[in-house]
């Protein structure tokens, strides 16, 4: 059955819980699940509703003008959200040469593990086309140099358009994006790095962790920001290691940690428990 999710934040205020429920219940609405949580130093609500709209006695257009409404008496007008279950977002996945994450991304998609369509692959190399090929999804691939760079994101831009893209998965895309760019798609492009940020940042982490002779190595799922790798972070896993690793065997173990970690984060993002806040996020 079809329903909505709402999510919500604001300064916290009383009543806004109530005020909702009882806008859903007297509107033959039902709820499904309710998550709340205040940010007490900085006074912030953030909610995440979900209820069964398939009796609501309420159009969609008119659901969400009388959520406008309360919206102006509780202070959060311009900072909800709602989806509906029965509308899938649409992704892309950039990528270079690393299949891993693609192949695993493939492979939820196919079992129906993921809530969302995808219509488009892009990358700056033709190398993984026979994946594309073997899913039945349009592989574009836009060469990326110093020297083009505005013109190569520019024809990625057009693609999303075109494609009606909601989000993107960096699935080990190794071009840094511009700010212009993140700044065009705010907190909706997701990128694995392998290493448990704030830890190894940039480039060769496993050479850094044997380096450094860490115990532990792990994998980071977050939001792209105009910082290198300090975006929000949405998940992170780790994985114990031991002086007699070698680096070949910090990226086997990496792989794996990264195929999860970014599957969870996609999950909880096509679920739309994610809430961003003063660079950290908050998922409910």
């Amino acid at each position: 059955m079809p329903s909505a999710i709402l999510k919500i934040h604001c300064t916290d205020k009383k009543g806004i819980i109530s005020s909702i429920s009882s806008f859903i219940c007297r509107n033959n609405g039902n709820i499904i699940t309710l998550d709340e949580f205040v940010d007490h130093p900085s006074n912030t609500f953030f909610m995440r509703l979900e209820w069964d709209i398939f009796a609501f006695s309420l159009s969609r257009e008119q659901m969400e003008a009388e959520i406008a409404a309360m919206g102006l008496e509780y202070n959060y007008a311009d900072n909800w959200q709602i989806f509906y279950s029965d509308r899938k977002p649409r992704l892309a996945i950039f990528v270079s040469k690393y299949d891993h994450c693609l192949w695993d991304i493939m492979l939820r998609y196919k079992a129906g593990e993921l809530k969302c369509d995808i219509p488009l692959i892009i990358s700056n190399h033709p190398d993984l086309k026979q994946i594309a090929d073997l899913f039945g999804i349009d592989y574009k691939v836009v060469k990326v140099t110093p020297d083009n760079k505005l013109e190569a994101e520019n024809e990625q831009t057009q693609l999303i358009s075109e494609y009606n893209i909601d989000f993107m998965i960096l699935a080990r895309y190794m071009q840094v994006l511009s700010p212009e760019f993140v700044a065009r798609f705010e907190n909706r492009i997701i990128n694995i790095h392998h290493s448990f940020l704030p830890a190894f940042e940039g480039a060769r982490p496993y050479h850094q962790a044997i380096e450094r002779g860490v115990k532990l190595v792990g994998a980071t799922a977050h939001f792209v920001n105009n910082n290198l790798d300090k975006g929000p972070i949405i998940c992170q896993s780790t994985m114990p290691i031991s002086h007699e690793d070698s680096v070949e065997d910090l990226m086997v173990k990496g792989r794996d940690i990264e195929k999860l970690v970014l599957s969870q984060a996609m999950k909880v993002f096509l679920d739309h428990r994610i809430f961003v806040h003063n660079n950290r996020t908050i998922i409910l």
